[in-house]
């Protein structure tokens, strides 16, 4: 990566409970770790990002809807969370209502990517900006893509892991196609993995076979601290620095720079 660029990822996949809440916590922390500046911005109206690095908005406080209806700039919201290093965005369960109020919006596809753009936000005080996208194909998740300049996908390694896939491929190419045209794959990480089961196994060979060029080496396990970290309101380094769970998302976050 250039010294003074800024990557945009945004953390997708349609399924929910797949990993794309732990692996936007996760990364983005250990990137702060290894002494980055990194915004994560939380899209989903259940706010487990936000609440994930210790960070809940009161009731009546501006969020990220707020910021995609025009009623407040991006930088008015951005808060320090429990990670050095790590700003966030937070979301509220007000995001619910982006489904009735953005629609009728003008640019309503592209609002994320001209907050991000906005002369009061300092944008290039941070290396890397990731998002985390509800668990659907809506207008959020499509201004994620929009904003961003790469797509990391998780992908639970489970029996209906290919399922839907096909959709969320195919609505990258759209907007792609459509409205950013520099959007790429980074690639598809493994999540929950237990590989000491046959079907995790051949899970991962499928993904690997249909996706050869796509998919991040690195797996993630499943681990007991990756799952008690949220409740703690800390990425799990900082719960666990010496667990399979923050051994993987480290690598992850090597190899998400040596491919940036």
């Amino acid at each position: 990566m250039q010294e003074g660029t800024v990557l945009i990822y945004a953390i997708a996949n349609q399924k929910g409970g797949v990993g794309k809440t732990t692996t936007a916590i996760n990364l983005a922390a250990c990137l702060a770790q290894s002494g980055e500046r990194v915004l994560l911005v939380d899209m989903d109206s259940q706010a487990n990002a936000s609440h994930g690095l210790g960070v809940r908005v009161p009731k009546g406080q501006p969020a990220i809807l707020d910021v995609l209806l025009g009623e407040c700039g991006i930088a008015s919201i951005v808060r320090p969370s429990s990670v050095p290093g790590l700003d966030l965005v937070p979301s509220s369960p007000d995001v619910a209502g982006a489904s009735v109020l953005l629609p009728a919006l003008e640019h309503r596809e592209s609002r994320l990517r001209n907050a991000l753009a906005e002369p009061g936000f300092p944008r290039a005080d941070y290396s890397f900006i990731f998002i985390d996208c509800p668990p659907s194909l809506g207008l959020l998740t499509v201004n994620a893509l929009v904003a961003a300049d790469q797509v990391i996908i998780p992908v639970q390694t489970e029996y209906y892991a290919l399922e839907g896939l096909a959709q969320l491929m195919s609505t990258i190419g759209a907007v792609r196609l459509r409205l950013n045209p520099a959007l790429t794959i980074a690639g598809l990480v493994l999540t929950m993995v237990d590989l000491r089961t046959t079907l995790a196994r051949q899970v991962e060979q499928e993904i690997r076979t249909h996706f050869p060029a796509l998919s991040f080496k690195t797996v993630v396990p499943r681990n007991v601290r990756l799952a008690e970290a949220p409740s703690h309101g800390v990425p799990v380094f900082m719960l666990d620095p010496h667990c399979p769970g923050s051994d993987a998302y480290f690598d992850l976050a090597l190899e998400v720079v040596d491919h940036g």
